[in-house]
């Protein structure tokens, strides 16, 4: 039929839209190579240089990276309190010339719920000396710096920055001059030890200062140990003044992991701050094991990644199960509604072929298409994480030009189906004739299509497969993933190889008219879909831009494809039609990449979004967690959520068990996400995951039910 010579003249499109889509998953925040400046949603980054008296050995010449933060987002002082992590700088400079430690200014105290950090809010000028030799000619100084640094506001992201600035050697550098001496006037001075000292008793460190200046003497004080670990940033304590000696009991932390005989503290009331470092007397308790992650859940990570874990002894046992539960997931997928579509067309085209070597023969090659298609997307999606890229099974759908072009596509389809237009009208006859020279290339293109479709959904038992199979070496790896498309193709060519299928069906006759239109709305709901996703990705503007190009790309496939209007009249219809097209992809098109301007909010007040550590948080507390790892793109997700998820009963036994919801968004490339998934041993969403205290996460199946939802939470 002609639906299937649209296959062949458009999947160009989907092909296109696939590559651009590979470059298009670079959503890291960095800096471009040369640049001084790095600006994201959260936080503008700037190198800035102060030589009042250009760069000389013996002068001042100092260097600081300026963060100004969006409100209610902060970074971090150099011990970051409960969480969080110190901006670090990477520099990069000219022989002989060396970078100080930064002057770190005067943080404020950060209340996280029921954490405490230590960091800045507003803009934060973070200065560093330069030590220049004598004998230093050059007339410029090349800088290159590479900064890190985590801004968060109740979700964390990690973002870094590379910069470079060259300065001129032989003349001043003094227009920041205003900016560096307001940090200097925040940063704590110095101290004399004088009679203060520090001591440890049992729980707590007791703080005695002398020699605080008069104008503190009163005051309430705030206090910042430097030492990481040691204090217990959120804790109860108590201040008083003696006279003029300022004592303060301050609660050891729990999870203490150093026990300094000298420790810092800055202490500040206010713009005004001190640094003193006094002697620490007394005995430090036992301290406790150093852990990135809170013990329990270090040791329960360290259980499901041995649970998962490939056994040296039988490693042909691994691969075999995971080839078993690719194949069975493969032919789950044929379930799916994402995949409805696609076969929706095989069927139309079936009923055509009665002889039994051709249909065979069409099955083959349609299988041969989605087997192929999904050797090539796992060969790239090993390739690119093979180059650094954190990328996990769907990542193509994560870029909107994806999700666009494939909107395109089928909303072409549809239209076709519905009898709009035809495409041998206005097709070069070649490709009017193609199907007619090599029928079996459709059968073929139809199975690319639908494995298109169907990579954003994970079936039961795909899961556990994909994660295993990334780990894998390339050539075992791309055996998992070919096995997903035997499994997916495995109905379809045993219903072409099969003579009682074609006796069942009923002949070709006029209802086949009928069918093929009723087969457009199919895709015209995948459409909605996929414009729904889009708008998850882009806002309401990228969606809206979607469908205002989406029309005026209908208006030219009807111009293309008139029948009985005059040549001329064609002509000029079509002309026209195509030109509005292209003054509407330059002028709202960009609105389909632009992400939206705020990250996507859990839904409902019952559920929180996901952020690095924040399962730690919460198991410490002694509560369990629940995370929803999904995807706007993510059908199977979507139908979890708005069955079993929002479930009444499911909702009940969550709040009586006081179990924190997280929901984790990977509609759009997250590497954050990508490595939680990572460390579950899983590839792709959705995924599932019960935290508690004490025992390993457990990962329920990729369909919910809520009966399953339930038995787990009665075992918490």
């Amino acid at each position: 039929m002609k639906i299937q010579r649209l296959l062949s003249a458009l999947f160009l499109i989907a092909a296109c839209a696939l590559s651009t889509g590979a470059n298009a998953q670079s959503n890291l925040i960095k800096s471009a190579s040369g640049a001084a400046v790095v600006s994201t949603e959260q936080v503008r980054a700037e190198l800035l240089a102060w030589a009042p008296e250009g760069v000389e050995a013996g002068k001042p010449v100092w260097l600081g990276l300026q963060l100004a933060h969006q409100p209610e987002w902060h970074t971090y002082w150099k011990n970051s309190g409960d969480s969080g992590l110190p901006t670090e700088l990477a520099w990069q400079l000219p022989a002989g010339i060396t970078a100080g430690d930064v002057a770190w200014p005067t943080p404020k105290k950060i209340a996280i719920g029921a954490l405490a950090n230590y960091g800045y809010e507003g803009t934060v000028l973070l200065p560093v000396p330069l030590t220049v030799p004598p004998g230093f000619d050059a007339p410029n100084l090349d800088i290159k710096l590479t900064a890190t640094w985590l801004v968060c506001r109740l979700e964390c992201i990690p973002q870094e920055g590379a910069f470079t600035l060259s300065l001129p050697a032989r003349s001043s550098s003094a227009a920041h001059g205003q900016a560096f001496q307001a940090a200097f006037a925040a940063t704590p001075k110095p101290l004399p030890t004088g009679n203060s000292q520090l001591e440890v008793s049992g729980s707590t460190l007791k703080v005695s200062l002398a020699g605080l200046p008069d104008a503190l003497q009163g005051k309430t004080l705030a206090v910042y140990p430097e030492t990481s670990g040691v204090i217990a940033p959120a804790g109860d304590w108590q201040q008083a003044w003696q006279g003029a000696l300022w004592t303060a009991q301050l609660p050891l932390s729990s999870q203490r992991t150093e026990s300094p005989a000298q420790m810092p503290l800055v202490v500040a009331f206010n713009d005004v701050a001190y640094r003193i470092e006094a002697p620490v007397k007394g005995d430090w308790p036992a301290v406790a094991a150093p852990a990135v992650v809170s013990p329990a859940l270090q040791a329960a990570l360290q259980a499901n990644a041995a649970a998962n874990a490939l056994p040296k002894s039988a490693p042909s046992v691994g691969l075999l199960a995971a080839l078993l539960g690719a194949l069975l997931g493969g032919m789950i997928l044929n379930l799916m509604p994402c995949v409805f579509p696609v076969l929706a067309i095989k069927v139309v085209g079936f009923v055509h072929v009665k002889n039994q070597a051709t249909r065979l023969s069409h099955g083959l090659l349609y299988s041969a298409g989605v087997v192929l298609s999904f050797l090539a997307l796992g060969g790239l999606l090993l390739a690119l994480r093979a180059a650094g890229e954190q990328l996990g099974w769907g990542f193509q759908l994560q870029s909107p030009v994806v999700v666009a072009g494939l909107a395109a596509l089928f909303t072409l389809i549809g239209l076709n189906l519905a009898g709009l237009f035809e495409f041998g009208n206005f097709l070069p006859g070649r490709v009017a004739n193609l199907e007619a020279k090599n029928p079996g290339a459709n059968a073929f293109l139809t199975g690319v299509l639908a494995t298109a479709i169907a990579s954003p959904c994970t079936a039961p038992f795909m899961g556990a497969a994909l994660g295993f199979a990334v780990g894998l070496p390339a050539v075992q790896a791309l055996a998992v993933f070919g096995a997903i498309g035997v499994g997916m193709a495995l109905p379809y060519l045993a219903a072409s190889a099969l003579p009682g299928v074609a006796r069942a069906l009923p002949r070709p006759g006029a209802w086949m008219v009928t069918f093929k239109q009723l087969m457009a709305f199919p895709m015209f709901a995948t459409v909605v879909w996929l414009v729904w996703v889009l708008g998850q990705q882009s806002g309401i503007d990228g969606a809206g831009a979607l469908l205002g190009l989406l029309v005026l790309m209908a208006l030219a496939a009807w111009a293309l494809g008139l029948r009985h209007a005059r040549p001329r009249t064609r002509t000029l219809l079509a002309t026209v039609s195509i030109a509005l097209l292209a003054v509407g992809l330059w002028a709202i098109g960009p609105n389909i990449t632009h992400e939206k301007a705020t990250p996507t909010a859990a839904e409902s007040a019952l559920w929180q979004d996901w952020a690095p550590g924040r399962v730690e948080q919460l198991t410490a507390q002694g509560q369990s967690v629940f995370v929803d790892f999904t995807a706007a793109w993510c059908v199977t997700c979507q139908y979890n959520k708005n069955t079993t998820l929002t479930h009444a009963s499911v909702l009940a036994d969550m709040a009586a068990r006081n179990v924190a919801l997280l929901r984790a968004d990977w509609t759009r490339r997250d590497p954050a996400v990508t490595a939680a998934l990572a460390q579950l041993g899983r590839n792709g969403v959705p995924v599932y995951v019960f935290y508690k205290a004490g025992r390993a996460p457990v990962v329920l199946s990729e369909i919910l039910s809520v009966d399953d939802v339930r038995a787990e939470l009665a075992k918490l």
